[in-house]
């Protein structure tokens, strides 16, 4: 088979996957082995069972969800190398390393507190649902089926659910938590690193949905679908992880969440109907804060 290699061409190095590339490069090289969690066990010492109980129930969530998305990141990888889209692989690359480093993040945080034993998340139906059945399946049928359709069904899933609402609400209420009560230091340092490159992550989603979107006007009401359909999970999720508490643990509430995940979704949303009679060339060269880039 000829390939046509692109180094005729050269690299689109105004493209958003290669910015994106180049920010990988620069801010994605922290190592959790770095992080000093001294203050986090001292920290640990004082909670009340409670909090204890409430810390290790969402981070274990968290620890699975990092491993979960790893595991089934690689049909997208994948199916975009197949059609062609180099800047979008090599782009791809650090986004699987990444992924890779929040896995060991977390465990290294359990690790320092003692707790090395198998941990088990929160194992209620509707996280059940979202890393057992509906992540997995997105991300699974693109081995089979690299359709627009298919694509836009792993993206919104992948990058637009799990990490746009799930992480991105879990991050900023977990911060909002230990922040406020000024414990956690080296946890807190972790997240903030983990934040940053799942802006990027997410801001890759938002282009391979906007390109996907400007090629067909139609799909963005697949997308509008698909949050609709999975959002439910996560009102329950949140639901389900304050059910056994009559105070909130850390003074952060589950309205503090669910009305976060909620404009999480309306921004994510907005930003992918304005795809919507975009030429290509406007899409390939949307500016980071569109995209929701730190």
């Amino acid at each position: 088979m000829n390939r046509n290699y692109q180094t005729a061409t050269g690299l689109k190095h105004d493209s958003l996957p290669f910015r994106l590339y180049q920010k990988a490069k620069k801010f994605g090289q922290w190592d959790p082995l770095a992080i000093d969690f001294t203050q986090d066990r001292k920290d640990w010492g004082n909670f009340t069972d409670e909090e204890r109980h409430f810390i290790l129930q969402v981070l274990s969530q968290f620890q699975a969800g990092e491993e979960a998305v790893t595991i089934d990141l690689l049909p997208l990888v994948m199916a975009v190398a197949e059609q062609g889209h180099l800047e979008e692989e090599m782009y791809l690359t650090t986004f699987l390393f990444e992924e890779a480093k929040h896995v060991e993040f977390f465990r290294l945080f359990f690790d320092s507190l003692g707790h090395t034993d198998m941990l088990t998340p929160n194992t209620s139906e509707n996280y059940n649902r979202i890393f057992s059945v509906e992540l997995p399946s997105a991300m699974q049928r693109l081995r089979t089926d690299t359709s627009p359709e298919a694509i836009v069904n792993a993206s919104v899933t992948y990058n637009m659910f799990v990490e746009g609402v799930l992480a991105e609400t879990g991050y900023h209420g977990f911060h909002m938590s230990a922040a406020k009560n000024r414990v956690l230091p080296g946890l807190l340092q972790g997240l903030e690193h983990a934040k940053r490159d799942e802006s990027r992550h997410i801001g890759y989603g938002t282009f391979l949905l906007q390109r996907m979107i400007s090629e067909n006007g139609d799909l963005f009401d697949l997308v509008s679908q698909r949050m609709s359909e999975l959002m439910p999970l996560a009102m329950g999720l949140i639901e389900d992880n304050y059910a056994h508490y009559e105070i909130p643990p850390f003074g952060v509430d589950a309205d503090e969440y669910l009305n976060f995940a909620l404009r999480q979704l309306g921004t994510r949303l907005d930003v992918l109907e304005r795809a919507r009679g975009k030429s290509m060339n406007e899409i390939y060269r949307m500016e980071e804060s569109e995209a929701g880039i730190v």
